[in-house]
């Protein structure tokens, strides 16, 4: 009893991971804590009560998502005011990982009320240990921009990325992804990961090309992470010697990056500190 009292402290916010496929891939300490909160905050709670089903957990939901989370952060910081606790779960993995719940734990943090985080899986570190690719240093960018201008700026910041770049993908915009990928960063070896821990799961290796030609013929399905072999050519300031920082960072902000991404590439194309580069910026 000692344990599970420990795993619901009162006015307490529990960063809850949960299954991202298989329902088995849950802690024990994940469960103490459904368990014995007062209420679950989920992203939607359709999802979350098969979870809550499968280990006969009752619970009150709170419906928490990208269009009502200023809301609730508000009225879960009240509950915790008074006393309760509440976890945060979203339909899958982590809270905070490209799903909805910063605002939330951001509004605890500022008003002063325990936080504490229940570790579970992440299709990002499932989907780098599956590719087979460097797990030492890596980039995670979650879902590309939709508008095309912001893509192309996140795109442009990644064509000379050395580090492994995860990337999250819906089925219906794969191959749109894997063309951009293409043109942007070159036909370089991608691992495709979908269904991860699900009985489909499937790990696809090759390149960009490759890997475009067999959903042509294999339509995606399934939810998909895409694991790209870090850039292993010569940098962009071969073709640029000479430019001084400033010139770079104007050069990347001409052809459309934001004033943060050209600071970002400038400090990876020339190895300077990120904040040494943000003060030159600051003087254009």
């Amino acid at each position: 009893m000692a344990d599970e009292q420990k795993d619901a402290k009162p006015g307490c916010l529990y960063i809850c991971g949960t299954p991202i496929g298989n329902l088995e891939d849950i802690t024990l300490r994940a469960l103490k804590v459904l368990q014995n909160v007062d209420y679950i905050a989920a992203e939607d709670t359709r999802q979350t009560l098969k979870l809550l089903n499968h280990y006969d957990i009752h619970k009150t939901l709170i419906s928490c998502h990208e269009h009502n989370e200023k809301q609730r952060a508000e009225e879960i910081v009240d509950l915790l005011y008074k006393g309760c606790s509440v976890a945060l779960v979203t339909d899958a993995g982590m809270p905070v990982t490209s799903d909805p719940g910063n605002v939330v734990v951001e509004a605890a943090h500022e008003a002063g009320l325990p936080v504490s985080v229940v570790p579970g899986p992440t299709a990002v570190s499932a989907a780098l240990a599956l590719s087979g690719f460097r797990g030492d240093r890596y980039v995670f960018e979650g879902f590309l921009p939709r508008n095309k201008k912001e893509r192309q700026s996140r795109l442009e910041a990644l064509k000379y990325e050395r580090r492994t770049v995860v990337l999250y993908e819906a089925p219906h915009r794969l191959l749109t992804t894997l063309d951009d990928l293409s043109v942007w960063l070159g036909d370089r070896p991608v691992a495709v990961v979908r269904e991860i821990t699900k009985i489909h799961e499937q790990v696809l290796r090759g390149t960009i090309g490759e890997m475009i030609m067999h959903f042509n013929d294999i339509p995606p399905r399934g939810e998909f992470v895409l694991v790209l072999k870090g850039y292993e050519g010569a940098e962009m300031q071969d073709a640029d010697d000479g430019m001084t920082v400033e010139q770079r960072i104007s050069a990347y902000m001409q052809r459309g990056m934001s004033k943060k991404d050209a600071v970002r590439q400038v400090a990876a194309d020339t190895g300077l500190p990120k904040n040494e580069v943000y003060k030159k910026a600051l003087l254009l």
